[in-house]
């Protein structure tokens, strides 16, 4: 039986970011991974020429501890940035039409997308003096304090776009934690915005949104790869057994079975999975994981010839709120973004479906997601022939719905862990979605391993940087690259 320092099981990104931090201040780590390839839901794909991304299709970035693993894990040379042209316009589907959404608050006030009274709603925030219970949902948070146009209009899309969740169900202090920590410090999301804009200069990095030369592939696979790191493809984990030296963890492989004993073991699985790995010693964390449920979502990628399509595509995509659409809830314009995500002369159209607002969605056959998929863009884009193309990546469990008061849920599970010394549940089920979220929870699972042994631990002063930087808030169609993440 092998010994190690760290044992991670979870290949996904909040498995390899974990991995990769304590792998660099000379630990042995393991990962267990149980299929073939490295980054869970994370695959870059060539189709006849598309590169496609069945999960995350980008990263944007304001976290300092996120940029020094870019930059030491050496994939700061194999940075693909977002294009200029992609930053001209973000669209919101309007009236079965596509407006520009205003990312100042001036153009907002200019925008046709608010009436009068919406706009003057906005302008009242600052002197809304209330404030909301710990399991407020976003419809009564952003209600009470932005008002129900704005709810409609760019937040509900917003959260059904990038959490695949549903607004009058979704936590607001865990799906908006930005905004909300705003209002418990400065009593009012402006002045807070404000207050961190000049703050900002000093402590925060600038946002970066990229991806990387051959996909988002390119940054699990050398991850994957750091020297420090023993990846194992094809190891399901079956059992986790406490001893007296930590734990002992039992895995199918393609070899056989396999055990290795460790004094921390990370488990970086999806809930249901980890709850599976549970049952042998704790009734009460296996009943709160198993109480967390997940979005589906479907992703239909559509290649096509660029003079086919008479709208300019002069911006990231766009975002459907439900009132507009019932099964699409945003589309990303890949080549607009990425330069090398579709041949010359041909574009790439990325579409989410489904998510808490019609699972059913994940249940159609290829020909139906693609006919109402179609049926919504061709009026929208302006078609004039059908894709060349067609990809369509399905997620049964695509991601975690924060849903209730699930504040609650994770300070619970928290709280039971404390009973169990050197057991670290680390998934997007805690701490957000998307891959920024998950290297920066990775970073901070790291430091509290290093914190309890007599072990380098990761720079303090990174750290602190790293909290100043949750102040502040981007709020932007951008964020659509965290779905399925």
């Amino acid at each position: 039986m092998d010994n190690l320092d760290v044992l991670i099981i979870g290949g996904g990104i909040s498995g390899l970011a974990t991995s990769w931090w304590l792998a660099r201040s000379g630990l042995s780590v393991e990962v267990w991974e149980a299929s073939k390839h490295p980054g869970g839901k994370i695959l870059s794909t060539y189709q006849d020429g598309y590169l496609t991304e069945r999960a995350a299709s980008m990263l944007l970035n304001f976290r300092p501890e996120v940029t020094e693993l870019i930059r030491e894990s050496g994939l700061e040379y194999s940075k693909s940035s977002r294009l200029p042209t992609a930053e001209a316009s973000r669209y919101l589907l309007h009236q079965g039409r596509l407006q520009a959404l205003p990312m100042k608050l001036g153009a907002m006030f200019a925008s046709p997308l608010w009436s009068l009274r919406g706009k003057l709603r906005l302008l009242a925030e600052p002197f809304i003096f209330s404030n909301g219970p710990a399991d407020e949902s976003v419809s009564e948070f952003i209600t009470r304090r932005l008002g129900h146009e704005m709810l409609e209009k760019a937040i509900e899309p917003f959260i059904a776009g990038t959490l695949a969740a549903d607004a009058y169900q979704t936590c607001a202090a865990a799906a908006l934690p930005r905004l909300t920590a705003l209002e418990q410090r400065y009593g009012s999301l402006f002045a807070g915005i404000l207050v961190n804009r000049i703050l900002r200069r000093r402590t925060a990095c600038t946002t970066d949104a990229f991806s990387f030369l051959g996909g988002m592939s390119t940054m699990v696979e050398t991850l994957a790869d750091t020297p420090g790191i023993n990846f194992r493809t094809g190891h399901a984990a079956a059992e986790l057994v406490r001893h007296k030296d930590g734990w002992q963890a039992t895995a199918a492989t393609p070899y056989g079975q396999r055990t290795v004993s460790a004094p921390h073991v990370v488990v970086t699985t999806p809930a249901p999975v980890a709850a599976g790995l549970l049952t042998a010693f704790d009734d009460e964390i296996v009943k709160l994981l198993r109480g967390i449920s997940y979005a589906s979502v479907t992703v239909l990628h559509a290649g096509i010839a660029r003079d086919a399509v008479r709208h300019p595509l002069d911006g990231t995509g766009f975002l459907a709120p439900r009132g507009e659409s019932a099964i699409l809830t945003g589309n990303l314009w890949m080549s607009t973004l990425f330069s090398d995500r579709a041949p010359p002369g041909k574009v790439l159209l990325t579409s989410y479906l489904g998510g808490a607002r019609a699972p059913q969605v994940v249940d159609w056959d290829n020909e139906q997601v693609l006919d109402e998929t179609l049926s919504v863009l061709r009026s929208l884009l302006d078609f004039k022939s059908d894709p060349e193309m067609v990809r369509i990546d399905r997620h049964q469990e695509a991601l975690p719905l924060y849903h209730g008061n699930y504040q609650a849920r994770i300070k619970a599970i928290t709280s039971r862990l404390q009973y169990f010394p050197g057991l670290h549940l680390e998934a997007n089920y805690k701490g957000g979605v998307s891959v920024r979220d998950r290297i920066a929870r990775g970073h901070e699972v790291a430091n509290q391993i290093l914190s309890g042994r007599k072990w380098p631990a990761i720079d303090r002063k990174k750290h602190e940087d790293s909290k100043r930087s949750e102040g502040k808030t981007t709020f932007q169609i951008d964020s659509m690259s965290r779905v399925t993440e």
